[in-house]
């Protein structure tokens, strides 16, 4: 009974307080855990740009974050069409979280389309800000809109702020030598700056990074950042916008280090060119351009500084053939693609695994099959990359959990990689690529030793007492052969795609041989050192949650909520795919079930039930976007309860 009367006092006196507050002209300032937004417009009205700036404003502001770019595949899409929106949703919290957010609190939508394509994602009460100029007869027919929904009653249930923003940049601008067109690009930084009035984002970053943009354009430039700054005041000055917000940053989110925000491509590329130090070789990277991986080849292309060469080839066989050419040579060599492009690049993989040679895969998976949904996200391509090849051709498989993470999973695959001389599987997919995080910068005694011996002389003596080079002569740990530079004095040898006999490499018909080198191969993959699977299982449950990729972060959040309610439930993510960490079969005895859910039909929860014997039961999702964590938590309670 105390405290409820403690909390009416407190609101009474926050009534006083916001009275006196309105009467001095002040506004009211709310304070906030979390806030999720979405900005939506037409492929051209810059959403991504939006809202990747106040992703980075929210960074630097220190907060914990997770974010969602959610774009058409074409360049650019048709207008005021709803195949054409483009949005970008942000979560961000003064507190550790783990997803995107699974309905936002505001959407700002700059037009009918975009309205109507978000609008059924909102919980009853959230914050919409419209862009009222779009709001034309044409564009709401376009979009199946009878009657103006800013008008008939539909939208009674949220905060709507209809705002003129065209109309306001334009005016903004009025006296810069702009055409009216020209002025009207601007209208998503106006509607940046009123955001960040209401949220009380830093702005010099901003500022700054326009100047940049537009250095050879300082017209330009200047007319942005008076954009920018008129959303800002206009957020001040307006009596729509009676409350602003503050999330203070995350600060027991993080251990202590030097942050900055960073997206999957960006961490991997980071990962690669790390890997590529740490290992004392050159990096070179062989690709075709393909959404969603083609920003680590121009990201690659920056770092020319660190030894990086990049080639942009015609296709994606000839990537993947100049990489492995690279591998022979004597790089840290990589191809990147998507699904469809590892179809093509499928015999050269087998190429590789036959000359023994270390190569990184990286495949950033997107909805199938063929040319499939090129923007999107999915899983689909574990079994692909699993079995995706002619022949008994085993490949390590890997993959990152979250954006960081994909920094640490390059320098695993490299490791393994040098270590077993063998191609590897990097399983990273659209959401992580696209998403971004914060990200502790490692210190560099906290990088791992890549270090790899070149063969450098003989090492097999024959029976007359002569001493060769074998180039398939292998290390009785590893089971790798030697790593010979061409042009290396004495240490000439074949290769090609035709079986070669163990130890010299010679061509081999001899069917004992085959089957020698066959199960050789094999057994280097099965003896690759991972760690140990570990389980996070404070309640002795008697359900497992199993995943891998970028499944984290909704399963963590969904098992969270379930703890909370009560709900005992254990958790276990998979970095390591090919091959399994040892005491997989042994986690999964332990529990009565095991549900695992993926962005495919049930890919890996195949291999489980294959390998372990396990009944694992799958929860899968095929529509190019991630779980949800409500999705998930509730049909885990189904699974736990059942």
């Amino acid at each position: 009974m105390t405290s409820q009367v403690s909390s009416q006092a407190e609101q009474a006196d926050g009534a006083v307080v916001g009275e006196q507050r309105k009467a001095a002209g002040v506004k009211d300032v709310r304070r906030l855990d979390r806030v999720i937004i979405r900005f939506a417009g037409d492929s051209g009205d810059g959403m991504q740009l939006t809202g990747d700036r106040f992703t980075s404003e929210t960074a630097s502001f220190g907060n914990d974050l997770s974010t969602l770019p959610n774009f058409p595949a074409e360049i650019r899409a048709p207008a005021g069409t709803l195949p054409g929106v483009s949005s970008f949703q942000l979560h961000f919290a003064d507190h550790d979280i783990l997803t995107p957010g699974d309905a936002p609190n505001v959407l700002v939508a700059m037009n009918p389309a975009a309205l109507k394509a978000n609008v059924g994602d909102l919980p009853r009460g959230a914050e919409i800000i419209v862009n009222t100029d779009e709001f034309t007869k044409r564009a709401m027919q376009k979009v199946g809109y009878a009657t103006n929904p800013l008008e008939d009653g539909s939208l009674d249930g949220y905060h709507l702020h209809p705002v003129p923003l065209t109309t306001l940049t334009v005016e903004a601008l009025k006296e810069f030598d702009l055409t009216r067109k020209e002025a009207e690009r601007s209208k998503n930084m106006f509607a940046l700056g009123l955001l960040s009035w209401m949220y009380h984002r830093p702005t010099e970053g901003t500022e700054k990074f326009l100047r940049s943009k537009f250095a050879k354009k300082p017209d330009i430039a200047t007319a942005n950042i008076a954009a920018f700054r008129a959303g800002w005041n206009f957020g001040e000055t307006t009596e729509d916008f009676a409350v602003s917000y503050e999330v203070a940053p995350a600060v027991k989110a993080f251990p202590v280090g030097t942050y900055r925000n960073i997206s999957g491509n960006l961490a991997l590329s980071y990962g690669l060119i790390a890997a590529s130090k740490q290992a004392d070789l050159p990096l070179f990277l062989g690709s075709y351009p393909i959404t969603p991986a083609s920003d680590i080849l121009h990201e690659l292309s920056k770092h020319k500084n660190f030894g990086v060469r990049t080639f942009q080839a015609e296709d994606e066989i000839a990537g993947i053939g100049a990489a492995l050419g690279a591998a022979f040579g004597g790089s840290l060599a990589v191809t990147t693609t998507s699904g469809p492009g590892v179809a093509l690049k499928s015999e050269t993989i087998g190429l590789a695994v036959s000359l023994e040679l270390p190569l990184l895969v990286v495949d950033i998976q997107r909805g199938g099959p063929s040319t499939g949904l090129p923007t999107k996200t999915e899983q689909a391509d574990l079994l692909q990359a699993m079995f995706g090849r002619n022949g008994e051709a085993p490949v390590p498989v890997i993959a990152p959990r979250t954006p960081a993470d994909c920094f640490d999973a390059a320098l695993e695959a490299a490791r393994i990689a040098l270590t077993y001389r063998t191609p590897v599987f990097l399983l990273s997919d659209g959401y992580l690529a696209n998403g971004s995080e914060p990200w502790r910068i490692p210190e560099l005694d906290e990088l791992p030793d890549l270090g790899v011996q070149f063969a450098q002389g003989p090492n097999h003596t024959l029976e007359d007492g002569s001493e060769v080079f074998w180039p398939y002569k292998r290390d009785p740990q590893t089971l790798a052969r030697p790593w010979a530079i061409p042009g290396t004095p004495g240490l000439e040898h074949r290769i090609g795609g035709i079986e070669k006999q163990d130890g010299t490499g010679n061509i081999s018909y001899d069917p004992a041989n085959h089957d020698f080198m066959v199960r050789t191969r094999q057994a280097k993959v099965d003896g690759i050192d991972v760690p140990d699977l570990e389980v996070d299982d404070p309640q002795e449950a008697s359900t497992l949650v199993l995943g891998w990729g970028s499944t984290y972060g909704p399963i963590t959040a969904a098992v969270r909520r379930l703890r909370t309610a009560g709900k005992p439930v254990a958790q276990a993510h998979l970095r390591h795919l090919n091959p399994f960490p040892r005491n997989l079969g042994t986690v999964l005895q332990r529990y009565d079930k095991v549900v695992i859910p993926e962005m495919n039909l049930g890919q890996l929860a195949t291999l489980i039930r294959a390998k372990y014997l396990v009944d694992a039961h799958s929860y899968n999702q095929v529509n190019g976007m991630p779980f949800k964590a409500e999705q998930l938590a509730t049909a885990l309670k189904e699974a736990i309860d059942g």
